[in-house]
């Protein structure tokens, strides 16, 4: 028997990330396939790691003052541990985890098409909708937000297929971003 129940998984991760938990999830593995066509990786780790990355920013897991990556691998270690998963999934899965935020040269493949999907999912208009969603009342602060990830998450990226997208990313997101000064006279 599969000690690793995936329906079990895709439900926590709904359950307690909502559809932005789940929907994140499915956006990831999506770009996951995309970035990673031609690329040999594991597929089941990246699959396991994509759903369980974020779950120490859930409110059942999170903690105040812990990075949610590390909470994240905290929780996925102790998650895997109890169902007994084979110690040479576990470790690929938390360095994922643990790295979806920042990257080092010397990761695997996984780890980095984790990090390289998750940083495009925060480009584009689903970045741009996620952060002022996020905050309704401060729109001068989401716009700041969206700018500062504008800058940054290009960089982070590893694979050349991955800074292709966020060009095409980063596109969308400076004709919305220039609509709304122009529209709103920058007055949000």
């Amino acid at each position: 028997m599969d000690p690793i129940d995936h329906e079990e998984i895709a439900r926590l991760t709904e359950e307690y990330g909502g559809e932005w938990g789940i929907n994140h999830t499915r956006r990831l593995l999506q770009l996951i396939s995309i970035i990673g066509e031609g690329i040999e990786y594991n597929r089941e780790t990246v699959w396991l790691a994509a759903h369980l990355h974020d779950w120490g920013a859930y409110s059942r897991w999170a903690q105040a003052g812990v990075d949610h990556a590390m909470r994240s691998r905290q929780v996925a270690q102790e998650y895997l541990t109890v169902r007994q998963a084979p110690k040479d999934l576990i470790e690929p899965i938390l360095e994922c985890i643990e790295y979806h935020h920042r990257g080092d040269p010397g990761r695997r493949i996984e780890s980095i098409l984790l990090s390289d999907a998750d940083a495009l999912d925060f480009l584009g208009s689903v970045g741009i909708l996620r952060d002022f969603a996020k905050k309704p009342k401060d729109l001068r602060g989401a716009f700041e937000t969206i700018k500062g990830r504008r800058e940054k998450l290009p960089h982070m990226l590893s694979l050349e297929k991955s800074r292709g997208i966020a060009a095409r990313r980063i596109e969308n997101m400076d004709f919305i971003l220039d609509a709304f000064m122009e529209e709103t006279f920058g007055h949000f």
